[in-house]
């Protein structure tokens, strides 16, 4: 009869066990012992990251890690079709908050598929929005993370739009910012290998890597941003915000409109330059 073997998850659990020399007394000593762990092999550092990041879902608040309602991308409620599209084109994203006569008034959520498919018909019958709108979820700014992602696997919903304690909406929150809370930053479209460098998206827009030098950013974009103080193009961001940005947010530099692409609560990772409408530039890659 053949024994079950136990798995690699349960054999470096039960060792981690084995090696705890008393119950940790709060989060912060049992983050030393994870740590420890790490150090003598028992967990590889991925697995640390990950564990880390459970620990701090559970301590964090919806309000911590929310796209703020400036950032929040929307539809309004009576805008044609034909005006809705570049909005999901643009933005890339699949769910958006659809708006009455202002962000507070949330009418639902619409599916950028719902949208796609009647342009797939032809695009010229009748669309009625309110048709396609799913539900609208609603969660308080105090919200624990690890209570909504348990609220998002039972009710299979993607999104949930965050409110204040007057009912005005503050910022969104997705499953998908929850679960990088946890793992990291999740790859996406806008990923650029750093070997990569600039790449064009579009008539005056570029993917540009945060470590990209400010003379080799000058001189593809004939800026004079200066590099005194800055090495890299992420680093003048910074500056000029004075604290790390979140995702989805943007500043104006020189005429440059400068996007968030992709960071985390450690550094800027990639950014989205949109040239001013006088120049249309083709940077060579770094």
């Amino acid at each position: 009869m053949t024994q079950n073997r136990p798995s690699p998850a349960g054999s470096w659990l039960r060792r981690l066990v084995e090696s705890l020399s008393g119950e940790p007394r709060d989060v912060e000593q049992l983050a030393e012992v994870l740590s420890d762990a790490r150090d003598r092999g028992l967990i590889e550092a991925d697995v640390l990251a990950m564990l880390e990041g459970v620990l701090e879902v559970s301590e964090t608040q919806v309000r911590d890690v929310m796209v703020p309602r400036s950032q929040m991308v929307v539809i309004q409620r009576d805008e044609p079709p034909d005006g809705i599209l570049p909005i999901v084109i643009e933005s890339g994203h699949s769910r958006f908050p659809v708006v009455g006569e202002d962000r507070d008034e949330v009418a639902g959520i619409l599916l950028a598929k719902d949208l796609l498919r009647y342009f797939a018909q032809g695009g010229d019958g009748p669309f009625d929005i309110r048709e396609c709108l799913r539900p609208a979820v609603l969660i308080p700014e105090s919200k624990r993370l690890n209570v909504l992602l348990k609220e998002f696997r039972v009710s299979h919903n993607h999104m949930a739009i965050v409110v204040d304690e007057y009912g005005g909406v503050s910022g969104l929150l997705t499953i998908e910012d929850v679960l990088e809370e946890i793992v990291g930053e999740i790859g996406d479209e806008y990923d650029v290998d750093e070997g990569e460098g600039m790449r064009k998206e579009a008539e005056r827009t570029f993917t540009v890597p945060a470590l990209t030098r400010i003379e080799e950013f000058n001189r593809a974009f004939g800026t004079r941003f200066s590099d005194e103080e800055f090495d890299t193009i992420g680093g003048l961001v910074l500056h000029e915000l004075g604290r790390l940005p979140r995702r989805g947010e943007s500043l104006e530099i020189g005429g440059f409109e400068i996007e968030v692409l992709r960071a985390d609560r450690r550094r800027i990772e990639t950014l989205r330059v949109r040239t001013p409408r006088d120049r249309e530039l083709k940077p060579a890659p770094l």
